[in-house]
């Protein structure tokens, strides 16, 4: 696919999930340990042979730049093409910098690329998957736009876009709801086309006053464009409120979905971090957890998943948790459902339960 290039829109809304969203955007959430959100469409980018992706940033940038830097951890630190940031030009204005508007400010930057096709990406959805299916079954189609999407396994409680599609794979209808059923067919906010098409839609939609790709470039445009669906039947997950990244991360304690995910032929990059291995005490029990290096666990963890650096004390139990790099749970301690930002403390014999369906949180840098 090194005819393709990529572009990673990092302008998502995070109302729902605002707890952990404050310093950082939803693509640098910490995630399964080591890892970011990010990771998993740029690792899919270039495993799928696309040697330059564009990273379109929101206003939280900083976090975005510590992780990704060069790209080198990614195989894109190179003298052409590579990894590049997109950024609104006027910084200094008062309103927030849409999508839209970004792409639309640096189009004369596209003009001088000679790719064939543009892969548009969000930034919050866990999967692995090779887009050079994708690119053959848009040209077998000769689609203008290729969307892709899932099979929604069980009713989905949360903002989502959902495709009606023929049999052919050919787009009838795009809608935004609150709620996904069974079965229903969800966006994965990836799409597919010509490098002239997107141009044309991002310079055709801002000029008339779009601020939204989706929104306003495609649905308002539907008719205009042979829009094909494409269903990617592996795992997905789409990270767009609290509850889905505390559920998607407890997917990851089931051998099957984490093998997919990170064991199979296509691997998952992410910023390299060396650290001494994982320390375990005479008294610690651990079941069912993910460990990362750097922790030292002298009490029990049952289903959780622990970053680096985090340090249980005796007597402290961790159950169905999330506990971010840097935390440090005390002595006879005990936390459930719950989800620790990086640097937390919690004190001596504090107790912290959070409901299965509304998991607890602690943001970064407190002490309870």
């Amino acid at each position: 696919m090194n005819h393709v290039t990529g572009l990673i829109n990092l302008h998502e809304d995070n109302d729902l999930i605002k707890e952990v969203t404050k310093i950082r955007p939803i693509a640098t959430i910490p995630f399964a340990g080591r890892y970011r959100i990010i990771d998993f469409i740029l690792s899919s980018m270039v495993n799928s042979g696309i040697v330059s992706v564009g990273i379109i940033l929101p206003n939280k940038s900083a976090s975005v730049l510590d992780h990704l830097r060069s790209g080198k951890d990614w195989d894109l630190a190179r003298r052409h093409e590579g990894l590049y940031y997109m950024t609104p030009l006027d910084t200094n204005s008062r309103t927030h910098p849409s999508e839209l508007r970004t792409l639309y400010q640096n189009l004369d930057a596209m003009h001088r690329n000679v790719y064939d096709y543009v892969l548009l990406s969000g930034s919050r959805s866990v999967f692995n998957m090779d887009f050079n299916n994708v690119l053959r079954f848009h040209q077998n189609t000769k689609a203008d736009i290729t969307m892709l999407y899932y099979k929604n396994s069980q009713k989905k409680f949360s903002p989502c876009t959902v495709l009606q599609t023929q049999e052919t794979g050919l787009v009838t209808d795009i809608a935004n709801q609150p709620v996904a059923d069974d079965n229903a067919s969800v966006f994965m906010d990836i799409y597919l086309m010509s490098q002239k098409i997107f141009m044309d839609i991002v310079k055709y939609t801002y000029e008339r006053g779009g601020s939204d790709f989706l929104l306003d470039g495609i649905m308002r445009t539907q008719k205009k464009y042979n829009i094909y669906g494409y269903c990617h039947n592996g795992y997905v997950s789409i990270v767009n409120s609290t509850l889905n990244y505390y559920h998607t991360s407890m997917d990851l304690l089931n051998p099957q979905i984490w093998h997919e995910l990170f064991l199979n032929k296509f691997p998952i990059y992410t910023r390299i971090k060396d650290d001494v291995p994982a320390r375990y005490k005479a008294d610690a029990h651990v079941s069912n957890s993910l460990i990362s290096n750097g922790c030292v666990l002298k009490g029990q963890v049952e289903n959780s998943i622990l970053f680096r650096n985090v340090k249980v004390d005796a007597g402290a139990r961790i159950k169905n948790s999330i506990i971010m790099q840097g935390c440090r749970i005390k002595e006879n301690a005990f936390i459930e459902n719950v989800i620790c930002d990086k640097n937390v403390m919690v004190d001596v014999k504090k107790v912290l339960k959070g409901a299965d369906d509304y998991p607890f949180i602690i943001e970064k840098n407190t002490v309870i």
